[in-house]
């Protein structure tokens, strides 16, 4: 994860280009150039957005992660995110990076692919308030918010008090319905709500 917060920052930043695509449209970091240019360099990060169908009726739910760590703790609507993280590398691919990040948050791996054998569905890319751009896939699955278990970070809390605690990145998950979706949702994560059911309403099968 990459939780925006001036101290509590949970991997190192590296210099990175503009993201580009290979030859068969997959989305990868840039490379970086010349000199460090903090001026060009562009943050991402990747994420997964599991969903998953709820019957009767074929509805669908998303699933949502809270942050974890002092910050966040009487913070709600608006503060949740899709699993997601920073590459290590600036020519990581960024669908691996999604799914590193979705296991290291989630503590469970997510699909290899829908259950027809499908390939993730590019969900295209947002910029957060701070410039980072996020680049996510939607893939069906399920899990049990109750298994949820993240990684952990560190950090000196309370503020100039010497003492370092430990927290967890993601304090817990939740499934939820596309409109609850976009309430607890950052408001620039929205975008990848609605494309999401776009897409699967376009994809449904016509009865």
């Amino acid at each position: 994860m990459d939780v925006g917060v001036a101290g509590a920052s949970q991997r190192p930043t590296a210099d990175r280009a503009p993201a580009t695509r290979d030859p068969a449209g997959v989305a990868r970091a840039g490379t970086a150039r010349g000199p460090y240019d903090a001026s060009m360099v562009l943050r991402q990060s990747a994420g997964i957005l599991l969903f998953r169908h709820v019957p009767p009726g074929g509805g669908v739910e998303v699933l949502l992660a809270h942050p974890g760590g002092p910050f966040f703790v009487h913070r709600d609507e608006g503060h949740w995110t899709l699993p997601k993280g920073e590459p290590d590398a600036p020519d990581e691919d960024l669908l691996a990076v999604a799914r590193r990040e979705f296991a290291e948050e989630v503590g469970h791996p997510a699909p290899a692919a829908q259950p027809d054998g499908a390939p993730p569905i590019g969900l295209g890319s947002i910029v957060q308030k701070g410039g980072k751009v996020v680049h996510a896939w939607g893939i069906e699955g399920d899990l049990d918010p109750a298994v949820a278990v993240s990684n952990e970070f560190e950090m000196e809390w309370p503020p100039r008090s010497g003492r370092r605690q430990t927290f967890p990145e993601i304090d817990r998950v939740g499934w939820f319905e596309p409109d609850e979706a976009r309430r607890r949702l950052k408001p620039t994560q929205v975008p990848f709500v609605d494309r999401l059911v776009e897409r699967l309403t376009v994809t449904a099968p016509q009865t």
